[in-house]
């Protein structure tokens, strides 16, 4: 009865290692595609944030462009977030990898462990059943043919069986290991990407304090330049009130010497004829300089602080040391300083009188005889290479606009 117990418990162990050859296999979530659009999107930012660079370069370079790097540096930051949060969704889509990754070596630790055993505990009741293991008796000890055949198939199936589960194992040891490669791969991809997030957040805190230094230095350069249109406006309501100064003071003068020489001096009908003249050419005077752009039209203006002024004539850009001639044969009545330290030339032409203000030179002095585009001096630079030319027509204490006087 031994041998049959012994024959039977084989028998049974045999039929239980079969069965414990079940297919195996742990499946991992598919991701790829998710992971491939965010590193397209990463590439697409990373490009973008390239051209800004470029482009903060060259706004950089020009002083009055504050507004323009602020610009620039918000769509940075914008951008920056942005790729920030692109990051942080790799890490998120990683982590979920990892954490699969992390219970099928779980699952498959168990199964190779459960095979093992199951595999360790047949050798073992093999190992202690050895000697009642002899095929020939046990296919003879049988109360039939189909009983012997049954047996003979167990046996080969057994041989089989030991074979396929030393060869499982080993597949599912392969696997648990590959498994282990791919999580440690993923580590190394969470650590970079770490990495990869610090470095865009420095960045992001270096581009928001740049920010806040270009909007200080904005906000300066903006009251610095609103303090220099004030002082600007400020002379040039002192110029307008300087020259209609002076038209009034040499119309007296004229008057004066009209009323001495009892208004019929040969000098008087020179002055009619003169007059007469000059204003038979209105429309035709040429231009006193080469100009590159008019800058304010005569008339009444409201400047960038609010206030009101008249300009009296005509402002001209030019370029440097650019020359100014007389529009018409007349006298030079004065040449005067203007508030902000240029010179300024008044020409008498009868009872019209013509003003060149913002000089830097003057070829001419007070009572010289001029002609038509004889040279008066030259146009005086500012401290920023920029050139400006005031000039202005008068009747009487009326001022023309020179519009209409000039070809």
């Amino acid at each position: 009865m031994k041998v049959k117990s012994g024959k039977w418990k084989v028998v049974v162990l045999i039929c239980v290692g079969i069965a414990f050859l079940f297919p195996f296999s742990i499946s991992y979530p598919a991701y790829g595609q998710s992971k491939q659009q965010l590193e397209k999107d990463k590439a697409k930012v990373e490009q973008e944030l390239k051209q800004l660079n470029k482009d903060l370069a060259k706004a950089k370079k020009n002083s009055k462009s504050g507004q323009q790097q602020l610009n620039i540096l918000e769509k940075k930051i914008s951008q920056r977030t942005r790729l920030i949060n692109t990051i942080n969704g790799e890490l998120n889509l990683l982590g979920i990898q990892m954490a699969q990754t992390k219970d099928s070596i779980v699952l498959m630790r168990t199964q190779v462990d459960s095979l093992k055993a199951e595999y360790a505990h047949v050798v073992r009741v093999l190992y202690g059943e050895r000697g009642n293991l002899d095929r020939l008796v046990l296919l003879l000890d049988t109360r039939s043919y189909n009983y012997a055949y049954l047996r003979t198939k167990y046996f080969r199936d057994y041989s089989r069986y030991r074979r396929r589960q030393a060869a499982y194992i080993k597949q599912k040891e392969e696997q648990l290991n590959e498994a282990g490669i791919q999580l440690a791969r993923q580590q190394q991809e969470t650590t970079s990407l770490l990495a990869q997030q610090q470095r865009q957040k420095d960045q992001l805190a270096q581009e928001r304090r740049s920010q806040q230094q270009t909007l200080k230095q904005s906000k300066q350069q903006e009251k610095n330049l609103q303090a220099q249109i004030n002082k600007k406006e400020k002379q040039k309501r002192q110029l307008q009130q300087q020259i209609q100064k002076i038209i009034n003071e040499e119309i007296a003068k004229a008057n004066k010497a009209n009323k001495s020489s009892g208004g019929s001096s040969s000098s008087a009908g020179v002055d009619v004829a003169l007059s007469n003249d000059f204003a038979s050419n209105k429309g035709r005077l040429p231009w006193p300089c080469f100009y590159t752009k008019v800058l304010r039209e005569y008339g009444r203006y409201t400047h960038s602080s609010g206030g009101q002024n008249m300009n009296n004539g005509i402002d001209l850009q030019c370029k440097n040391g650019t020359a100014v001639q007389s529009v018409f044969s007349g006298t030079v009545t004065r040449v005067f300083t203007t508030p902000n330290g240029t010179k300024g030339i008044i020409v008498r032409h009868g009872d019209y009188m013509t003003v060149y203000a913002n000089m830097g030179s003057v070829a001419v002095s007070e009572g010289a005889k001029v002609s038509t585009k004889q040279n008066l001096g030259t146009v005086y630079t500012n401290p920023d290479g920029t050139a400006e030319f005031s000039f202005q027509l008068w009747k009487g204490t009326s001022s023309q606009n020179p519009r209409s006087w000039l070809r």
